[in-house]
């Protein structure tokens, strides 16, 4: 029987949509769950969310659930890790601090401060996933939901090489989806290639029925002035591809626009957007809390979108499906960095998830990325050696933080925001 562990279940609303997910798929529908968190009361609300998911699509899971990771670890097929670390009250720090030296962010998961400080909060307990797995179940695959997502799977390939780790994000399938609402196509007719890394990837190949859907976008671009009022949109009409992350994310991986008022008001970018969204998660995962716990039906209606779903089902069935999936660079992208986390084509079947080579990314793209990679390598570098004066050379090289601070403010902010987040922070780099 197929065991499927669950890191971080307590982030139940995610949760209930990976599982109904699985539980949709007829071959999944007896698989055992085996749900961790280290908050009781969240891992009961998975629990009961899982049966009540189970009971609601007429499947039959075996559920179990444990405080202690190593319980659910132990002789599991799959992980899906789904952690945050310090969770709203760390995200409200990374967001706080900044802004009183005046850095502004807009998400702060991936790059940044509140991407390098958000790893260094996350590294110690994926050192202890993969310790853990290596015991008790060396040949399963961990899928991983938690960001930052490069810099958590290129910590991964640094410490774990042997370790079948693969970073799961829909932000290529659902720029393609946005995409191809937009320009009038169905979804299903649409060929596509992304490359890069994860939150800045490129869309190297976006064709409808074998034509380049680019010069349609470009007239549509040319037509309409408030699409054009869009980051990613600004970013593609200069660069070329399409970058496969939204506007608030994209917005803080460069140089070029939160430093500047206007270009804020230009492009309608939303400071601060991801305390807004953390919040609302607290408020969600209460309702969600409350209805379960009071017997009101879920709503289970899924369509099978997320990634982790698809390839349990296909390594498990055999079943062959095309994602783009997250993985050690090993010469699948030419110019980027060998041995940190690209964002590439993957083939899943029985024989696991096989990445597709792209070879070199065109000038521009890559470019920006080795920018986007340098912050992510001194980070886990930092990690790695606990050299704390890495952890501000990371900030330093950061685009939009370079942008906007002096070395010395750069400096004073990352002292204060290893002073705020205490011991969530490794000691070595306290």
């Amino acid at each position: 029987m197929t065991t499927i562990a669950f890191l971080g279940a307590g982030s139940v609303v995610f949760t209930r949509e990976l599982l109904a997910d699985i539980l949709t798929f007829d071959e999944l529908r007896g698989v055992t769950l085996a749900l961790h968190d280290i908050d009781a009361e969240r891992l009961e609300t998975a629990e009961a969310i899982a049966r009540r998911t189970a009971s609601q699509l007429g499947a039959l899971p075996v559920i179990t659930t444990s405080l202690d990771r190593r319980v659910v670890l132990d002789g599991a097929d799959f992980v899906v890790n789904a952690v945050q670390v310090g969770m709203h009250a760390a995200t409200v720090r990374d967001f706080e601090i900044p802004a009183r030296y005046g850095l502004r962010q807009t998400i702060g998961d991936t790059l940044g401060v509140g991407g390098i400080f958000r790893a260094l909060r996350t590294f110690p307990v994926l050192a202890g996933i993969a310790a853990d797995m290596r015991e008790l179940c060396p040949r399963a695959w961990l899928l991983n939901y938690t960001n930052p997502m490069a810099m958590n799977i290129g910590y991964l390939a640094a410490i774990a090489p042997d370790l079948r780790a693969v970073g799961l994000c829909h932000s290529v399938y659902w720029t393609v989806r946005d995409l191809s609402d937009l320009l009038g196509v169905p979804y299903s007719e649409v060929d596509y290639t992304g490359a890069g890394v994860n939150h800045q990837a490129w869309l190297l190949r976006l064709e409808h029925r074998g034509e380049s859907l680019y010069p349609r976008l470009d007239e549509l671009l040319e037509r309409d002035p408030g699409l054009r009022r869009r980051v990613r949109m600004d970013m593609y009409r200069r660069l070329g591809y399409f970058p496969t992350e939204t506007s608030e994310h994209s917005s803080e991986y460069v140089p070029w626009y939160l430093r500047d008022d206007a270009e804020i008001e230009r492009l309608r970018i939303p400071v601060g957007d991801y305390l807004r969204i953390s919040a609302d998660n607290v408020d969600e995962y209460r309702e969600t809390r409350r209805a379960v716990l009071a017997g009101e039906p879920l709503d289970v209606s899924r369509d099978a979108t997320e990634y982790a779903p698809q390839v349990i089902h296909s390594i498990t069935t055999g079943t062959r499906r095309r994602i783009h999936a997250n993985v050690a660079n090993a010469g699948l992208i030419s110019n980027l960095p060998e041995g940190y986390a690209v964002e590439v084509p993957c083939v899943v079947d029985a024989l696991g998830v096989r990445p597709e080579r792209v070879g070199a990314l065109p000038a521009q793209c890559a470019a920006l990325n080795r920018g986007f990679v340098n912050v992510g390598e001194l980070t886990v570098r930092a990690a790695l050696t606990g050299d704390r004066r890495m952890v501000r050379q990371a900030a330093m090289v950061d685009p939009n933080t370079a942008a906007t601070l002096s070395l010395d403010r750069i400096w004073e902010l990352c002292d204060e925001l290893t002073a705020a987040h205490g011991d969530l922070i490794p000691e070595a780099l306290r």
